[in-house]
């Protein structure tokens, strides 16, 4: 790779938001990867929040993290569960982070007293971010999403940075554009005016866009492609569609039957050479709508009304059940409903139960409830971050008898603080980007159920979080069979906890929906659902054992 220049792949939306650029993104990576080049992509975010680990889930969905600690968009879990690849920092870029640089330089004096604006400033930051991934020399492509939709002001900087580069760049940049043909029932037809519409918004502020994706309902007319085609100013050959699919992973596939890659490396002056074979997208694809044994999985969780707020795990429990030739059912369970006079009538024929990630006291009585009727029938579960907390609070409220058992980030005057402030948050006092980020070593018990599953007593999982299990209370757990498996060999943290006798009864402090993929599912989310699937149905209410 060295030595070779980096081609640039920029895609754009217009008309509505949430049509799948990241999706359309990542599949152009897969199809790009697949023919032997690598390939990175990044998304750049028009809100001015720095990073969206403060924003409320209901506000932006689920905050990924990456290896190295930043807390990013959604979109960057979908580039690594395509591309097998880490993501960083340099991949999610939002306004804030860019006034923040722009700003910070200012004080410091590099301008040289200039006079700072929007144009050149602010355009020739994103430029220099854009092209900070390719000036390593580690990639032949890289792909960058603009967030938002074509017409939005807060878009404006970015689309002018990308006006710029297409200059500047000429042949080494490709933009393309994601729009929207609706259906009008009534009229009993396909309607490409949007369409039209947004690419002459993109016109108007100096793009051209390269290639048209246009996502719809159902497969449109060669008619339909050629008008569009036709007064959108592009190849007719460089109109495609992406269709609602059963899966967003057999959206690569598709685009190749479009030959879209074909096309994306003429447009870059590559010969194309032969089609990938992909042959274990293929097979993984094959396994999901082979698979006939339905797994029951229920996610309790308070933002089960926003599926997004848990997408790292809903796409690790598939492709578990996809490897483990099982076909995913989940449900999800609102914590706040969740009681003692419904929990068996809601739990009872689940194959499994994880208990979410999460923040605050909201849901929390929900999730002991259900922790306790999962650990006393036997029911496999898997507690995330919050949910392993919240397995170490229902274990010493019912099992060593602390009623008052608490974490101080709900109760601080506790007499049992059985989940406490790190000791190195208690000096915190921002909110954005200070809690426990990234990829951090854990070692493993070597008798632990949990070093079976991974194959190893050495692995290492992101995390995102403030408080710990309170290893004061160690030997009080380990007396009644509840006990670490799991520890930071750095500072001792308590990583996760395992309660033998149990079918599988796990918490872990880490997330470990991060780093599943596609070609390199989870070893967690594989070795629960191994478990799920063997529970019978005949042994799916046993009786409770206290």
């Amino acid at each position: 790779m060295k030595g070779k220049e980096t081609k640039y792949i920029f895609v754009t939306g217009g008309v509505v938001s949430s049509l799948g650029k990241g999706i359309v993104a990542a599949s152009i990576g897969k199809l790009l990867q697949a023919r032997g080049y690598s390939v990175t992509i990044q998304k750049f975010d028009p809100y001015i929040n720095v990073d969206p680990g403060t924003l409320n889930p209901y506000e932006h969905g689920e905050c990924y993290v990456t290896n190295d600690g930043h807390e990013a968009d959604l979109d960057l879990g979908h580039y690594e569960r395509f591309l097998n690849n880490p993501t960083s920092r340099a991949n999610n870029i939002t306004t804030g982070r860019i006034y923040q640089n722009v700003i910070r330089k200012e004080r410091l004096g590099d301008y040289l007293g200039k006079t700072i604006q929007v144009i050149p400033h602010i355009t020739d930051e994103i430029k220099r971010n854009v092209k900070l991934l390719g000036q390593r020399g580690d990639y032949e492509f890289v792909i960058t999403e603009i967030g938002g939709v074509v017409g939005d002001i807060e878009s404006l900087p970015f689309l002018e940075a990308v006006r710029q580069l297409k200059w500047e760049l000429k042949s080494k940049c490709v933009v393309i554009h994601l729009t929207y043909v609706p259906y009008i029932k009534a009229a009993g037809e396909f309607k490409t005016k949007p369409t039209q519409h947004s690419v002459k918004q993109l016109q108007q502020v100096g793009i051209q866009p390269d290639i048209l994706v246009l996502r719809t309902e159902s497969r449109l007319s060669e008619n339909i492609l050629e008008k569009v085609a036709r007064f959108c100013n592009v190849d007719e050959d460089s109109v495609v569609q992406s269709i609602d699919m059963p899966t967003i992973y057999e959206i690569p596939l598709l685009l190749m039957d479009q030959k879209m890659d074909e096309l994306l490396l003429r447009k870059v002056n590559l010969e194309p050479g032969e089609k990938p074979k992909m042959e274990k997208w293929n097979t993984f694809l094959s396994k999901m709508h082979n698979a006939t044994k339905e797994v029951h999985i229920a996610l309790v969780g308070k933002y089960v009304e926003l599926h997004d707020a848990y997408k790292s795990i809903d796409e690790a429990l598939l492709q578990a059940c996809t490897y483990n030739d099982a076909k995913l059912n989940l449900t999800f369970l609102q914590s706040e409903d969740i009681n003692e006079g419904n929990v068996a009538e809601k739990l009872a024929n689940m194959d499994g139960v994880i208990i979410a990630p999460g923040f605050g006291q909201r849901g929390i009585e929900g999730k002991l409830v259900a922790l306790r009727y999962t650990r006393t029938h036997s029911i496999p579960t898997l507690g995330i971050c919050l949910g392993m907390q919240c397995m170490a609070i229902e274990f010493a409220r019912n099992v060593l008898g602390y009623a008052d058992a608490n974490s101080t980030e709900f109760n601080d005057t506790t007499a049992h603080p059985i989940v406490d402030l790190m000791d190195e948050q208690k000096s915190v006092t921002e909110m954005g980007g200070s809690m426990r980020l990234g990829a951090y070593k854990c070692t493993l018990a070597p008798d632990s159920q949990l070093a079976a599953i991974y194959g190893t007593t050495h692995i290492e999982e992101r995390h995102r979080h403030r408080y710990e299990f309170n290893s004061a209370f160690l030997g009080d757990f380990a007396k009644h069979n509840f006990v670490a498996v799991g520890e930071n060999p750095d500072t001792g943290l308590i990583e996760a906890l395992e309660l033998k006798g149990h079918p599988f009864f796990i918490g872990v402090q880490f997330h470990p929906e991060y780093k599943s993929t596609i070609v390199s599912p989870s070893p967690l989310f594989m070795g629960f659902i191994k478990v799920a699937k063997a529970r019978s149905t005949s042994s799916k209410s046993p009786e409770s054992k206290a």
